[in-house]
């Protein structure tokens, strides 16, 4: 009876799925990790190890997670991961950002505000509604794969953190940062609040810039070198927000610049000389001329009147007027911009600050006849009124970059109000000091925050909501001043680490201070409290205090900080100016930061475009895995593309890593590595190339991932899994462990050599791969020394000490890229009906000279690792197919001999074994024994 020889040989096994099925099995994996307390027993097994933090600037408690948002987060993750496999603790506290106005109108918006019965009623449904987003995103972190300490996040609305952010408030004010005074800032009239640098952006806004006239009144006796009838002389101003001109109390000149009176028709217009001639265009106004001419502060104290409110408008001087654009007679409102609230309270204090716009960005009774209009309807009404009464000189329709709110993304106005600021200039050498002492990643990021705290004015700090962090100020009745101090700042912390802020609105001043406490200025002892809350910058701003220093696992400063870019005028700011001014240096010794996630195009993603992908589709689709490779896969400094092409092409580079690891995993289902580890001078020659390879592979990603270059470990896996391993070596690795003997040396090098390489590349891909990596895992061999519990409990891999030299890898090298030009041939005689599989073919290698002598010296080894069943290497420059291996020609013809049946080679053998006709000699004798 025929014996079945396929029964003899050593085909793999495994229960290791081809089929990844990600999206269903990821949940169950989550599941048991947190049910088995892993990340716990991972903090604890690193116990006594140098401590790593990095510190989780908080995303805002106010919908679902995005895609950036999940870039973030598995960022971390990789980061945090490593570090636990590579000799530190590195615990991970999640924190989310729960205090602000977005929550404050959600929950207006979902209890009406009629029902509103109080302050604390109000911040009672704004907790619940920040609660109930921090359950959710923290769900959707958790599915991401991300470990930390979920369970006790920190959160900005908790007791200890609010206390502790007290804390750095009255260090602040104590050494004079904190003052409140009048002064423009940044308001949004659909919030109803002021805003700080940091809640700004920029959008594109049409609108109409005007120049408009404002008549002499009285020119001190300043122009008479000019030659102008002064009942005809203008001042021309010009302006992109008509809305101000209520406000204008002043016109501005450059104290070193000429300005002309320039006559046209019957009036004289001054006009500084560079802008004339763009000024008279833009009035459309062809003949003119110079009559006279005057440096500016020669015009100082000139007094012109408004043009349509009954006020005087003074000349006066600036250094911030230019000559870009406009007249270079700059119309001044100090309640509607910094410069000119400057320039007036610095040099002209008895020019009166107005500020005719209420909170709600309607026109007072300061505007006269406008009063009621909002700001976009004032700006029809007064350029209409200026027309009509022949004070409009010009007006033109322009796009401009205007700022808008963060949150509702409506345009803000400039306003001047009493604020409470943090003095920026009082410690800005301290901060220019601090970023240097800080590694930026990339390099370009120390430039970019030294830059932006540069130009940065005083940040103001104060915010007319509820929900939020109370200003803890008080206020004395008896004399008016406010006060803070030691005493005073300590009861606000103790009350909130002990009762939350909430206390702040149901007791009194008096029950709050100390027994016995008196104002420091007069004596008095009845007092108010402040009724505004602090920006949530500041709030985020604390966390390096709030958190770093209040829990016991954690240290301060941070080790890495790691946010998207638009952060250096964000939390890495306000976190290394509340952190300076407070405590003396930066919170972080390094940070790094990514780039936008944009669609395939490289455009901004949108709903309006349909171009976005949420990072639920691509778990539902993918699994968090192949969004994790995404991750890995990204330059992330830069913007960082994604599409439904790059997800598949993703998926397709993710299965080629799990079915290299499920083949290795097929091949040890009878190895131990325990006993049947061979030793290294045991190994075959193109086993050590493998482990040499492997090396470097470790080499080259311990390198990526110490210098946060995850791209590099991306592609450097991709390659050795595809080209080294699976196009390479596995490839021929075939016949040594499926025919030969079970246990004989040949094969279990060969396992010991797999086995090697897949336990590595599990290590080293845990921290990207998390749920993927630790599913091999569970399916490995394990020496006794290695934890089998969770891939994540062990070190990342060392070299593996093997010393070959340059001449070995280059010899295998050499070898790898002969294949290549090989296969390509065998492909061609594959399609020509010459040969079926490679086992067919006899390959003949023509070459001259050092080539020859090359191959002649590897000629044993060629028919293996070209895994055909002859080779011959012949003396001559000639063949069929000429790949990218200089000088060498393949010829591809059938092999002579009979087919194994059991391994399938061809060859002269067969049939010469009389009780196993249909075997070759080297089967025959392995079947024997």
């Amino acid at each position: 009876m025929p014996q079945d020889y396929n029964q003899t040989l050593n085909l793999p096994k495994t229960d290791f799925q081809m089929r990844a099925a990600l999206p269903q099995r990821e949940p169950g994996m989550r599941k048991a990790w947190e049910e088995n307390k892993l990340y716990e027993k991972l903090i604890e097994k690193n116990e006594g190890k140098p401590l790593y933090v990095l510190h989780d600037g908080p995303p805002y408690a106010n919908g679902d997670i995005h895609l950036g948002t999940a870039l973030n987060k598995v960022l971390k993750d990789f980061i945090v991961r490593y570090k636990n496999m590579s000799g530190y603790q590195s615990p991970y506290v999640p924190g989310w950002d729960t205090h602000g106005l977005p929550i404050e109108l959600k929950a207006m918006k979902s209890i009406g505000v009629k029902n509103i019965k109080s302050a604390v009623d109000l911040r009672k449904h704004c907790r619940e509604f920040a609660l109930s987003f921090v359950d959710n995103q923290k769900e959707q972190f958790q599915r991401l794969g991300v470990w930390g300490d979920f369970d006790d996040p920190y959160l900005t609305l908790k007791p200890e953190f609010e206390a502790r952010q007290i804390e750095i408030f009255g260090e602040m004010a104590k050494k004079g940062y904190i003052y409140k005074g009048l002064k423009p800032v940044y308001w949004c009239p659909e919030c109803v609040t002021a805003l700080a640098e940091a809640e700004i952006e920029y959008a594109e806004d049409p609108c109409h810039s005007i120049y408009v006239k404002f008549k002499v009144k009285d020119d001190k006796g300043k122009m008479a070198s000019l030659g102008v009838d002064l009942d005809k002389t203008y001042f021309v101003i010009w302006t992109t927000t008509t809305w101000t001109l209520p406000g204008n109390v002043a016109i501005c000149l450059g104290p070193d610049f000429e300005y002309c009176a320039v006559k046209a028709g019957e009036e004289y217009y001054i006009i500084a000389r560079e802008l004339v001639d763009s000024t008279m265009k833009a009035a459309n106004i062809e003949t003119y001329e110079i009559v006279g001419s005057i440096e500016g502060r020669e015009l100082e104290y000139v007094l012109c009147q408004h043009p349509f409110i009954d006020r005087d408008s003074v000349v006066i001087l600036g250094d911030h007027v230019t000559l870009e654009s406009g007249t270079g007679c700059v119309h001044t409102a100090p309640g509607h911009g910094i410069e000119d609230f400057e320039v007036c309270v610095n040099h002209y204090p008895e020019i009166p600050i107005v500020v005719p716009v209420d909170d709600r960005g309607k026109l007072t009774e300061l505007a006269g006849e406008f009063a009621g209009l909002t700001t976009d309807e004032a700006n029809k009404a007064i350029a209409k009124h200026l027309d009509e009464t022949g004070s409009l000189f010009a007006i033109e329709k322009i796009i401009h970059q205007y700022p808008h709110c963060w949150r509702c993304k409506k345009p803000v106005i400039f306003r001047a109000t009493e604020q409470w600021f943090c003095s920026i200039d009082g410690f800005k050498e301290d901060v220019y000091k601090a970023i240097q002492g800080v590694e930026w990643i990339p390099a370009w990021g120390e430039d970019r925050i030294t830059g932006m705290v540069r130009d940065r004015s005083d940040w103001c700090i104060s915010r007319q909501r509820t929900w939020g962090v109370p200003i803890p100020i008080f206020y004395c009745k008896d004399c008016g001043k406010f006060v803070v101090t030691d005493d005073s700042i300590q009861a606000v912390s103790d009350l909130f680490r002990k009762e939350g802020s909430d206390a702040w609105y149901t007791h009194e001043a008096e029950e709050i201070l100390p027994e016995g406490f008196v104002c420091p200025h007069c004596g008095g002892t009845h007092f108010t409290k402040e009724n505004d809350i602090m920006d949530v910058w500041f709030d985020s701003g604390c966390t390096h205090a709030a958190v770093l220093k209040e829990r016991d696992e954690l240290r301060w400063p941070a080790d890495l900080y790691l946010e998207g870019a638009d952060q250096y005028r964000g939390w890495f700011q306000s976190s290394l100016l509340t952190s300076v001014a407070a405590l003396g240096q930066a919170p972080y010794k390094a940070v790094c930061t990514h780039g936008w996630v944009v669609d395939g195009e490289g455009k901004k993603m949108s709903k309006s475009l349909g171009n976005g992908i949420v990072p639920e589709d691509i778990i539902k689709q993918y699994g968090a895995d192949v969004l994790r490779l995404w991750v890995a896969s990204s330059d992330y400094h830069a913007d960082i593309r994604v599409s439904p092409d790059i997800l598949k092409q993703l998926s397709e580079v993710y299965r080629k890593i799990r079915n290299t690891a499920r083949y290795i995993l097929g091949n040890l289902y009878d190895f131990d590595p325990n006993k049947d580890m061979v030793s290294d001078d045991q190994l075959f020659e193109l086993d050590r190339w493998a482990l040499m390879k492997l090396d470097a592979l470790i080499n080259k990603v311990r390198d990526a991932y110490d210098h946060f270059e995850f791209h590099m470990i991306y592609h450097a896996v991709r390659n050795f899994c595809v080209i080294d391993m699976s196009n390479f070596y596995l490839d021929i690795l075939k016949d040594r462990l499926y025919v030969e003997k079970p246990d004989s040396l040949s094969r279990r090098a060969a396992q010991s050599a797999i086995y090697r390489i897949l336990s590595a590349l599990t290590r080293m891909l845990a921290p990207i791969l998390a749920f993927t990596a630790d599913e091999i895992w569970q399916y490995l061999p394990h020496l006794e020394s290695d934890d089998a519990e969770c891939v994540m409990f062990n070190d990342m891999p060392s070299t593996s000490g093997l010393k070959e030299d340059a001449a070995f890898m280059a010899k295998w090298d050499r070898i790898q890229a002969i294949r290549e030009d090989v296969n390509k041939a065998l492909e061609l005689a594959r399609k020509e009906k010459v040969i079926g599989k490679s086992l067919e073919a006899k390959v003949t290698l023509g070459c001259e000279g050092e080539l020859y002598d090359f191959l002649q010296g590897v000629q044993s080894e060629l028919t293996t690792a070209l895994i055909v069943s002859a080779v011959e290497v012949k003396n001559a420059a000639e063949g069929d197919f000429a790949g990218d291996v200089e000088g060498l020609k393949v010829t591809v013809s059938k092999a002579g001999g009979e087919k194994c049946e059991r391994c399938w080679t061809y060859s002269d053998t067969v049939g010469k074994d009389g009780e196993h006709p249909t075997l070759c000699s080297r089967c025959a004798a392995i079947i024997k024994e």
